[in-house]
C-alpha cells in the first residue's frame, strides 16, 4: 500500500482506497493492486477489506478511484475482499467528506461514518435482486424561487411568520415554503436536500410534502430510522431522480442524484451542530457542498443570525426581501415586577380564550416563570407543570396542556385551551393560536453564552410565528433593543448590529476559532505554530493537569491553520507510547469553530 498520487506504471488495475480509521496518520488514500479474481467487482464506491502492514491486520475501507498507475515503491498489496458490490460512496460525497475534514483538521473517515450508513447485508442483497426503481417525474409548476435555485443562486431568507393550511392541515409557513421550493426543484428534474434541526420540524416538513405532487419522490433520512431504513433511503438517493431528501443534519451528506439545491431551516439551531469529530455544522457542510457542486442554496430561518449576515455582507449570499407580514407583537409596560403578568396581558389572554387556544412559552422544565395570577400575589419560582396548575385555577373549565421534553405534543385540537410549553416544544394549533404569551425572557437572556441574544430572539420569533393572523404576541418583562427588534420585526438590522459588535471585539462570526487541548508539553508547541500562521491566543484554561488554549484567526488563514493543526495531530499520534502497564498519555485534540469561545 502507498499514498495515492503519481503516475509511474504498475501492472494491472490499481485501486485507491480510503481506510475506515480515525487515526490522522492514516487519513489519506492508499494504493492496492486489484487481483484478477476481483476485477469485475472493484469499482469506485464499494466497500472493501484490505491488508495493513502492521501485525498482519486488515482494515475496512472504500474504493475511491481505480486506475492503472501508482507511485508506490515496490510491490503493492492486493485487495483482500470486496465486502459488497453495491456502490455506497458517491464521488461527490467523498469530495465533500475530504473538504469537511480538511477545513477542521479532521479525518475523512470520521465524516464518512456520518455520511454513509452502516452496511445492512439483507438490504443490499434485496437491492441487488430487485434493482434500482425507475425514476418518476414530478408534475408541478416550478416557482420563481425554484428556478433561481437550480441555476446556482445562494439565498438567505426569512419565511412568512404565520401558520398556513396545506391539504387541510396547519403547518408553519416555513414548512410550506420549503416544501414548495423542493417540489419546484423536483419538477425541474433535479434533486433537493432539505435539512432541519429535529424530529418535530422533520415531521412538519414531511406533512407539508405528503399530499403534494412530489410525495412519491420524498426520501427521509433521520436518527429515528432503523439502520435498514437508513440504508434503503441512502441507496435510493443514489439512483436517477428527482428526489426530495429530507432529514436532520446528516441529510446534507445524502448522495442525491443530480442535486439542484440544498435547503436548510434554522441553521443557527444547536441541533445543527454535529457532536462528533470533526464537529462540522449543517450550515458549513452545505456551504462547502454548494461551492463544490454549483447547486443552489437557501438558508431559511425564523431570524437572521450574525453568521449568515456576514455571508450576506461579503456577497456570498443574496438577501431575499423580507415578507411584508409580521406578527402583532406587544411589549407590555416594563414598570411591573418580573414576577407579575401585566394587566393588559392578562386581559388579552382572557379575551383570546373566548375564541381559541393560547400559547404560554416558558424557559425550560423546572425553571419556568415566576407568575402572579392575581394582584398582590407573590408566588415562588415554579416549573412548567406548576405554571399549568396555576393557570388552570385562574381559568376554571379551560383545559390546560403541558408540552415539554417529558410531555411531547406535536399538535393540539381546536378550541379554547391553555398550552404551557417550554421553548422549542410548542405544538401546532389549527389555524394558529389566538394569543401567544412569552414568559421568562429575562431569565433566558441571563444565560452565559456568546449567542444568547440571537438564541432568545430565535426562540421568541419561532413562537410568535405560531400565532394566528392579527393574534397578539406579548413579550413580558423584556426591554431594550432585543425586545424592540421582535416588536418591529427588523431582524436583519439586529443581525447587522450583532455583526458589527463581533467585528469590533474580533469574536465569531467575524473570525474563526480553534481550541487546542491536551498536555501542556504537546499543546504549547502546536499553539506556537498556529500563532506563526496568523492565529492569536485569546484564552487559556487548566484543569487536572491538562490545558485548553483557544486561538482566533481570519478566514483567509483557515487552510493554513488547519494544515498546521493536522500535522501536529499526526506527530502526536506517531509519538512512541509507553509500554504497558503504564497508561497512555492524554490525547492532543483540536476542535475548530467551537460554539462557545472559552
Amino acid at each position: 500500500m502507498s499514498d495515492a498520487a503519481g503516475a509511474a506504471p504498475a501492472p494491472g488495475a490499481i485501486a485507491r482506497v480510503v481506510l475506515d480509521s480515525p487515526l490522522p496518520r492514516l487519513d489519506h488514500l492508499f494504493d492496492y493492486r486489484v487481483p484478477p479474481a476481483l476485477a469485475d467487482e472493484v469499482r469506485p464506491g464499494v466497500r472493501v477489506k484490505v491488508p495493513l502492514r502492521v501485525a498482519g491486520r486488515s482494515a475496512d475501507g472504500y474504493v475511491v478511484d481505480v486506475g492503472d498507475t501508482s507511485d508506490a515503491p515496490g510491490r503493492l498489496s492486493d485487495i483482500e475482499k470486496v465486502v459488497s458490490p453495491v456502490v455506497v460512496l458517491a464521488p461527490e460525497v467523498w469530495r465533500l467528506a475530504r473538504a469537511v475534514a480538511d477545513r477542521s483538521a479532521g479525518v475523512a473517515s470520521d465524516v464518512l461514518r456520518i455520511a454513509v450508513p452502516k452496511r445492512q447485508a439483507r438490504v443490499e442483497h434485496r437491492w441487488l435482486k430487485d434493482g434500482a426503481p425507475e425514476a418518476t417525474p414530478v408534475e408541478a409548476e416550478p416557482s420563481a424561487a425554484s428556478e433561481a435555485l437550480v441555476t446556482g443562486s445562494r439565498l438567505a431568507a426569512l419565511p412568512t411568520p404565520r401558520p398556513v393550511e396545506v391539504a387541510g392541515t396547519t403547518v408553519g409557513g416555513w414548512a410550506a415554503e420549503l416544501a414548495e421550493a423542493a417540489v419546484g426543484i423536483a419538477a425541474l428534474g433535479r434533486s433537493a436536500i432539505v435539512a432541519v434541526p429535529d424530529r418535530r420540524d422533520l415531521d412538519q416538513l414531511a406533512l407539508a410534502l405528503a399530499h403534494g405532487p412530489a410525495a412519491h419522490a420524498v426520501l427521509r433520512v433521520d436518527a429515528t430510522q432503523t439502520p435498514a431504513e437508513r440504508e434503503r433511503a441512502h441507496l435510493a438517493a443514489m439512483t436517477p431522480g428527482p428526489h426530495v431528501v429530507i432529514g436532520n443534519r446528516a441529510a446534507v451528506y445524502a448522495p442525491a442524484a443530480d442535486l439542484g439545491a440544498i435547503l436548510v431551516w434554522e441553521e443557527a439551531d444547536p441541533f445543527h451542530l454535529e457532536p462528533l469529530a470533526p464537529y462540522a455544522s449543517t450550515r458549513d457542510v452545505a456551504l462547502l457542498r454548494q461551492e463544490q457542486s454549483g447547486c443552489g442554496l437557501l438558508l431559511l430561518g425564523s431570524t437572521r443570525s450574525s453568521t449568515v449576515q456576514r455571508l450576506v455582507r461579503v456577497g456570498w449570499l443574496a438577501d431575499r426581501p423580507a415578507p411584508r407580514y409580521r406578527p402583532e407583537v406587544v411589549l407590555p409596560p416594563d414598570d411591573v415586577p418580573a414576577t407579575r403578568i401585566p394587566s393588559a396581558t392578562w386581559r388579552a389572554v382572557r379575551t383570546a380564550l373566548a375564541t381559541g387556544p393560547v400559547l404560554v412559552q416558558v424557559a425550560r422544565p423546572g425553571d419556568a416563570a415566576r407568575v402572579a395570577l392575581a394582584a398582590g400575589q407573590a408566588p415562588p419560582p415554579i416549573d412548567a407543570g406548576r405554571t399549568a396548575h396555576e393557570l388552570g385555577r385562574a381559568f376554571p373549565g379551560v383545559p390546560v396542556l403541558v408540552a415539554d421534553g417529558e410531555h411531547v405534543h406535536d399538535r393540539i385540537e381546536a378550541g379554547p385551551r391553555l398550552v404551557v410549553a417550554t421553548r422549542g416544544a410548542e405544538p401546532i394549533a389549527p389555524g394558529g393560536y389566538a394569543a401567544v404569551l412569552l414568559l421568562d425572557g429575562r431569565r433566558m437572556l441571563a444565560r452565559e453564552s456568546l449567542w444568547v441574544e440571537e438564541d432568545c430572539l430565535r426562540w421568541w420569533a419561532a413562537a410568535a410565528a405560531l400565532a394566528a393572523p392579527k393574534a397578539p404576541v406579548h413579550l413580558v418583562g423584556v426591554g431594550g433593543h432585543v425586545a424592540t427588534t421582535l416588536a418591529t420585526w427588523r431582524l436583519t438590522d439586529f443581525a447587522d448590529r450583532q455583526l458589527a459588535d463581533r467585528r469590533a471585539l474580533r469574536f465569531p462570526p467575524a473570525v474563526r476559532l480553534a481550541a487546542v487541548s491536551g498536555p501542556l508539553a504537546a499543546v504549547e508547541p502546536l499553539v506556537a505554530e498556529l500563532v506563526a500562521e496568523g492565529a492569536q491566543e485569546i484564552g487559556r484554561a487548566d484543569e487536572d493537569g491538562l490545558v485548553r488554549v483557544t486561538v482566533r484567526f481570519d478566514y483567509a488563514a483557515g487552510s493554513r491553520v488547519a494544515a498546521v493543526a493536522k500535522a501536529g495531530l499526526i506527530r502526536a499520534g506517531s509519538a512512541r507510547r509507553p509500554k504497558p502497564p503504564a497508561p497512555p498519555p492524554p490525547a492532543l485534540r483540536v476542535r475548530f469553530d467551537p460554539h462557545e469561545p472559552i
